[in-house]
């Protein structure tokens, strides 16, 4: 006897799924022979006017379609229209002041005429670079006797004699080639105006309002400073500002590193609804190698600004870090390093700071200069005694500054320019720093501090600098969740 095995699950199911699918194939073979020839393209001479169920199915679509268009949208229309005629109008009577009587009306409509009609016509010139006051009264048409004329009429010429490109002076010339006016800037916020009589020259002044504006940015080191701070739609010159403010704590030429961050406020000034120049940096922060500066712009008692750190003490240190805009450090302290003029061994006592001929060299703090002339090796050289035991070297000068053994400089006072005079391969400032008359290394030397704010006008200053630093440090917390 043989057993046979009952059919699995899954075989019941493919048999089933073979049912359904023969099952559907037998009903479309019955609706395609059923339908095949539906068309409206019938042969009409065969069959003019026999219309099938199908036909009259489609037709009646059609027509419905047609009605439903014909009652919607017209009634839509309607529906968004809006009628103008229901708008209300209201017509109130305006009472016109009165004119004035016979002759004092002529005169009030002449004096309208004449301040609409016959107001100078100003031709403005801008001064280029090179150019000077009576060259560009000359190519006016207009002699020396008429600038002697506008120079005699002011009590303090500077703002004549002492004219820089970019300055702006306007012109109302007659027909007969006269000159009936002449317009400039005394400051920033006065404009003069000067009436050339035939006898005299007559002085208008008109106050010009100057604007400070206040700005915030915000700027991330990628390649350099100045490329961080035009994304931050800062200008070159707040840029310079902004290292200017930290120069006494970070060494913008090999300290930045790619990531360091700058927050700031600073402010613009506006004269007339147009910028007129950059400000100040008026505080800001900025984080260089994990470590965060501050720096807050504040009038002290003896109307010395300065900026400050965060506890009121001063950033301007005793000394500069770096006495000169240099492009590289050519050369570090060290014990030994070959000469490149001698070919030997020699110990290198000082940092050379290359630079172009000609850059200045500014005094790394106050003192007085108790050497400036020539010695062999460094050239001319200026040395200064500062307060205490510190002295400072300033050596391969291509030529002094104005100044004489046992005269006193002020911190950043020009005292040279850069050269390459005595033992030098080429343009280059060698800075030396003794403390006791020992030499140290400028770049590391631990600088003396600046003593903080009394007490007595700390408080004022704790007052001021609050809302700077609040705004500060939200507008960091702001870009550090943006960057996270």
């Amino acid at each position: 006897m043989t057993e046979t095995n009952p059919p699995t699950q899954n075989a019941r199911q493919m048999a089933r799924r073979l049912a359904v699918r023969r099952r559907a194939r037998r009903q479309h073979l019955k609706f395609y022979l059923r339908n095949h020839k539906w068309t409206f393209l019938r042969n009409v001479a065969a069959a003019p006017v026999s219309w099938q169920k199908e036909h009259w199915i489609l037709g009646g679509t059609a027509v419905l379609l047609t009605l439903l268009v014909g009652v919607i949208m017209p009634t839509f229309a309607s529906a968004t229209r809006s009628d103008l005629s229901q708008a209300a109008f209201t017509t109130m009577p305006l009472e016109l002041p009165p004119l004035p009587a016979g002759a004092e009306a002529e005169a009030a409509i002449a004096l309208l005429a004449a301040e609409g009609n016959l107001g100078p016509d100003w031709k403005v010139v801008t001064v280029e670079s090179g150019q000077t006051l009576s060259e560009i009264f000359s190519n006016q048409g207009l002699g020396a006797n008429v600038l002697n004329r506008a120079l005699d009429s002011q009590s303090d010429g500077a703002a004549l004699r002492n004219i820089r490109p970019g300055d702006e002076f306007a012109f109302d010339i007659d027909s007969d080639g006269s000159l009936k006016a002449f317009r400039f800037d005394r400051d920033e916020s006065t404009r003069v105006v000067l009436d050339f009589g035939s006898d005299s020259v007559g002085e208008t002044l008109q106050d010009r309002a100057v604007e400070r504006r206040v700005q915030v940015a915000h700027g991330v080191i990628n390649s350099s400073l100045f490329e961080a701070g035009d994304q931050a739609g800062m200008s070159d010159l707040m840029t310079l500002k902004l290292a200017n403010a930290f120069g006494y704590d970070i060494d913008f030429a090999q300290d930045l590193r790619t990531g360091d961050s700058f927050s700031v406020i600073f402010d613009e000034l506006y004269r007339e609804g147009e910028r007129l120049r950059a400000g100040d940096i008026i505080a800001a922060t900025f984080t260089n190698q994990g470590k965060r500066f501050t720096a807050v712009r504040y009038t002290n008692s003896m109307g010395e600004t300065l900026y400050y750190t965060e506890d009121g003490r001063p950033l301007r240190k005793a000394f500069l870090r770096t006495p000169v805009e240099f492009t590289r450090i050519s050369s570090k302290f060290s014990s030994g390093r070959m000469h490149p003029i001698l070919g030997k061994m020699r110990a290198h006592r000082g940092v050379d700071y290359a630079a172009p001929s000609g850059t200045p060299i500014k005094a790394a703090g106050s003192g007085k200069i108790v050497f400036r002339g020539r010695q062999n090796g460094y050239g001319n050289v200026v040395i200064v005694q500062h307060e205490g035991k510190f002295t400072t070297l300033y050596g391969h000068m291509s030529r002094f500054a104005s100044g004489k053994v046992g005269q006193r400089v002020s911190q950043g006072q020009v005292i040279g320019y850069v050269g390459m005079t005595g033992l030098a391969s080429g343009p280059h400032l060698h800075y030396e720093f003794r403390v006791a008359g020992k030499h140290r290394d400028p770049l590391k030397v631990t600088l003396p501090k600046q003593e903080p704010l009394p007490a007595s006008e700390l408080a004022r200053f704790n007052e001021g600098s609050a809302t700077l630093l609040a705004r500060l440090k939200m507008v960091d917390s702001v870009r550090l969740a943006q960057n996270h």
